[in-house]
């Protein structure tokens, strides 16, 4: 989720030589709400191979135990959201296959966004998984692996009834997701562009709010992460559309410590492997956000 600086913007033991392993995804974790339930796994239908140079480069830690850790929020679909008690996404589905790729399964333990980092920090978590969007302040306190390239994209009702010109919406009734990069987005156009007309903003804590306001026609608009757009077109039934399309993309990145760069670079490298053999763009494709996806996948990349 791409909020601003402190917002948003899955067991065995693998042994040192791993044989020719071949994981499931649908086996790959658990994706529950409680950490020792049942795996959950993705609905990819993909197989991914083990590769045993990559699974030597974990911490001990992982390796020991067979699975990684990992903190989300999962409120932000299509990236991470909960199917009953289970975690699914396009976030989940990728972790899953570069754990896969790693020799290891995951365990995606929901938590509150703004937790996750202190938890990494603190061992809670392995890895945060949540839609980071990568900046200074976040590099500053842990090492980050980008794995998409994700803009803002605004939606109307069809036929966009009010004429909502996403360049200049003064006067018009927006839709956001309250502490968002949109919402200051939205902010700044306000105080720089709309000061005589001002943009009525209608500030939600749900991003389910928001789409659900401009469906109704009460906003005439509404901006979002990309992937977070398109789901909602896609789910609205018609009754919304895209207006123009992403901008502004920054990287989506995985957060590790500071001192986990092996780990880091162990999972750049699961990335690249699934980008070769298809994995990673089929991943994407399958929620229809082709458009984020990126050829590097680089540790600590420069923002």
């Amino acid at each position: 989720m791409s909020i601003a600086l402190t917002g948003r913007s899955s067991k065995f033991l693998v042994a040192a030589a791993i044989p020719s392993l071949v994981l499931m995804l649908s086996a790959c974790g658990s994706s529950s709400l409680s950490p020792s339930a049942p795996a959950g796994g993705s609905s990819t239908p993909a197989v991914v191979q083990a590769d045993p140079a990559l699974n030597a480069k974990l911490p001990d830690k992982i390796k020991q135990a067979g699975v990684i850790q990992i903190g989300t929020d999962a409120t932000y679909k299509p990236n991470e959201y909960m199917n009953g008690t289970t975690v699914v996404g396009m976030d989940v589905d990728l972790f899953d296959a570069v754990a896969a790729k790693l020799g290891v399964k995951t365990n995606w333990n929901p938590a509150k966004f703004d937790s996750i980092l202190i938890g990494i920090t603190a061992a809670k978590y392995d890895i945060g998984v949540s839609s980071f969007t990568i900046n200074s302040k976040r590099l500053q306190a842990v090492t980050m692996i980008s794995y998409a390239n994700v803009g803002t994209q605004w939606a109307s009702p069809a036929g966009n009834p009010k004429g909502v010109d996403k360049d200049n919406p003064c006067g018009k009734t927006i839709a956001i997701q309250t502490g968002t990069v949109q919402d200051d987005e939205i902010a700044a156009t306000n105080k720089d562009k709309c000061a005589s007309d001002p943009i009525n903003v209608l500030s939600y804590a749900g991003q389910d709010e928001v789409n659900n306001a401009v469906a109704i026609g009460k906003a005439d608009a509404m901006l979002a992460d990309y992937p977070v757009t398109q789901s909602a077109i896609q789910t609205s039934g018609g009754k919304l559309v895209a207006l123009g399309d992403q901008y502004g993309a920054a990287p989506y990145g995985y957060a590790v410590t500071k001192e986990n760069q092996s780990f880091a670079d162990a999972i750049a490298g699961a990335l690249t492997e699934l980008k070769k053999d298809g994995t990673y763009d089929a991943i994407l494709k399958k929620y229809g956000i082709e458009a984020a996806s990126i050829s590097t996948f680089e540790v600590n990349p420069k923002v």
